[in-house]
């Protein structure tokens, strides 16, 4: 089986407390559907910055990483289907990625 990390991107969406608790409780129903396949749910991000040969910036909007999940799928196709249930995607977008051994 291969790992993949699924980034979430964007999500800057105003919500009241109760929207909130309410979207919390439907990304952990989520994650708890996806069973063992869940290498490390991961965490929510801040802060990000872009790095590039000109310098840093801030990095703001839909592009940005708000979190991160690690499962474990037979491919991306699975992996895929995986992630189309999610419920960040009421506010933002997820990016999907295999990720590579480097050994050891």
């Amino acid at each position: 089986m291969a790992k993949f990390a699924i980034f979430y991107l964007g999500g800057n969406k105003e919500m009241s407390p109760e929207d909130a608790k309410a979207h919390r409780q439907g990304w952990q129903d989520w994650l708890g559907g996806l069973g063992e396949a869940v290498i490390s749910p991961g965490n929510p991000m801040m802060g990000n910055k872009t790095v590039t040969g000109a310098g840093v910036t801030d990095t703001d909007g839909a592009r940005r990483i708000t979190g991160y999940t690690v499962v474990e799928a037979a491919d991306m196709d699975a992996a895929l289907a995986m992630a189309k249930d999610c419920p960040f995607l009421d506010m933002g977008t997820l990016e999907i990625a295999e990720m590579m051994s480097m050994g050891g």
